[in-house]
């Protein structure tokens, strides 16, 4: 079981109000008692943090506000005392354009560093292409003094790297081994599927997506990046990819993909367009999510092994997304969630607070929010004619910043996370919904998780290696069977705040419920948001 840590937002030792690597070593016996078996940390690396640590200016140091090197030492060493590997976060696509490599390259054209970036001349006075970043604005940022641009995907602070230059590759590999043999237990690496570029560097008016992402010939780039590091030390990966299409699967997992598992969002990104714009809102069902899970289980099963998640350092909180109704974000649909997600096939991540039913937070302006892609889609949004107010709403509703915001710990000032004033503001919801209040309670989301946890670490082999099979149910229903030769497990989960009765032909041990069990002749009633793990 992994558990994501966003280090800036998970625990403050030295009171500074950022979160830092002694806080994560403070709290590993936390984590021991929930279950965790594996920390995925997003980047401590050295970073001017324009996407809060996602723009790397140096791979081998760390972030002075989260500690040294020493103290990363010591969290590999005191998380193996506890039986719990570590996933760094990998970051290949681009660096900061602070990062030595960058700043060569500015300086000095003829330096071998220039052709470790994409740089382009400018076509009659404008940019080589006409393509938007991820973040906003052209994918193209003018050189002073020079009739050329360099290319990111993303920010302009975060200028990508040439894959297609060996030399880079080269250098990159041998960092990825250097990490390896520190003793993490692998990666989570970040926009892979970006590296390839469409060489044709043709216009398209739109966002750079069908131009960089999941682009043939990425996998030559893949193989040599498995043969070269993770084969040599068989360590864990897993691929964020998003909107790979299932024919494409192989290239990322399998026996001739390069990565252990991958993450797949086509059954959570139901409430964002195409491109990636959160605005307008996107009517979605229940239904639709059901569908796109299971086939997400059925496609990736074929060839190999997922990642199944509701709630990342890019989403917002899975009650505010997954739950429509207000008043149904609450404790007992946060057990479901966690259920729902515990027995699938897949290895299940969890991230900070999602254990104990964070929600998101309501903020009243644009400027209290710090998260580049929250400023850059409100600004879209105001492009495209929507009000002010309406801008906020999308944002709101979508924000990055709604799971970046400080762990709940206990119900002080600052809900435990720090004794000074942290640098986002705390979830107002922190004094109700916090660990302290949770842990002693045999009722809590926290406690639950516990005991789903411990559920499929005590049948892993019928989690791992038993199949997954689709139950036809009412549409707010989603239930599934997973069965080997001698048991099974079904997992029955009202997503809707109404009642809802499922059949089942025979007799079953109810593992767990969020709620009392209504069963009678082969029926189970089942109550708004609850949620039925069933054994034979």
């Amino acid at each position: 079981m992994v558990y994501q840590i966003y280090p800036r937002s998970f625990c403050d030792s030295n009171h500074d109000g950022i979160g830092d690597i002694q806080g994560i070593i403070s709290k590993l016996d936390y984590l021991k008692d929930l279950g965790v078996t594996m920390l995925w940390i997003c980047p401590m690396y050295k970073s001017p943090l324009a996407d809060n640590g996602y723009d790397i200016s140096d791979y081998y140091d760390m972030l002075e506000d989260y500690g040294t090197m020493k103290d990363v030492d010591e969290l590999i060493a005191e998380a193996k005392k506890r039986n719990i590997g570590i996933l760094m976060d990998l970051v290949i696509n681009h660096t900061s354009d602070e990062h030595a490599w960058f700043q060569e390259a500015l300086k000095d054209p003829d330096s071998k560093y220039r052709n470790y970036y994409i740089f382009k001349k400018g076509v009659d006075g404008h940019a080589p292409t006409n393509w938007r970043s991820v973040f906003g604005g052209s994918v193209w940022e003018k050189v002073e003094n020079e009739d050329t641009y360099y290319f990111h995907a993303f920010a302009k602070k975060q200028p990508d790297l040439n894959w297609e230059n060996p030399e880079m590759r080269k250098d990159i590999y041998k960092m990825i081994n250097w990490w390896l043999d520190k003793g993490i237990f692998g990666f989570r690496v970040d926009a892979i599927n970006f590296i390839k570029k469409d060489q044709r560097w043709c216009d398209g008016l739109s966002a750079c997506f069908q131009f960089c992402r999941n682009k043939e010939g990425i996998e030559d780039f893949f193989h040599e990046l498995r043969e070269e590091t993770f084969d040599r030390y068989q360590c864990m990966t897993v691929a964020e990819a998003v909107d790979v299409p299932y024919d494409q699967l192989e290239t990322f997992i399998g026996k001739t993909g390069c990565f252990s598992m991958m993450f797949d969002f086509m059954y959570l990104n139901l409430d964002i367009t195409k491109n990636e714009e959160w605005f307008p809102d996107q009517d979605w069902s229940i239904r639709a999510y059901k569908d796109a899970l299971f086939a997400s289980q059925i496609e990736i099963n074929k060839l190999g092994w997922a990642g199944a998640f509701h709630e990342n350092h890019d989403m917002p909180r899975s009650l505010n997304r997954l739950v429509k109704n207000p008043a149904d974000r609450n404790g007992k649909a946060a057990k479901l969630l966690g259920s729902l997600l515990m027995f699938l096939r897949s290895t299940p991540y969890i991230y900070e607070g999602e254990e104990i039913g964070m929600i998101n937070n309501e903020r009243s302006s644009i400027d209290e929010f710090d998260d580049i892609s929250s400023h850059n889609q409100y600004t879209r949004a105001l492009e495209e004619g929507y009000s002010k107010e309406e801008a906020l709403h999308f944002v709101n509703r979508r924000s990055r910043d709604n799971t970046r915001s400080p762990m709940c710990w206990n119900s002080s000032e600052y809900g435990g996370f720090s004794d000074g004033k942290p640098w986002l503001a705390l979830n107002e919801h922190a004094s109700e919904i916090n660990v302290e209040k949770q842990i002693n309670d045999p009722d809590s989301v926290l406690s639950f998780y516990k005991k789903a946890i411990s559920l499929r670490q005590k049948n892993v082999d019928l989690i791992v290696d038993g199949s997954f099979e689709a139950l036809d149910t009412c549409d707010e229903v989603v239930a599934y069977r997973r069965a080997n030769d001698s048991e099974e497990i079904i997992c029955i989960n009202n997503m809707s705040g109404e009642e809802h009765e499922v059949s089942i032909d025979d007799t079953y041990e109810v593992l767990l419920s969020n709620a009392d069990v209504n069963y009678k002749d082969h029926k189970y009633q089942l109550s708004p948001w609850q949620t039925i793990v069933l054994k034979k």
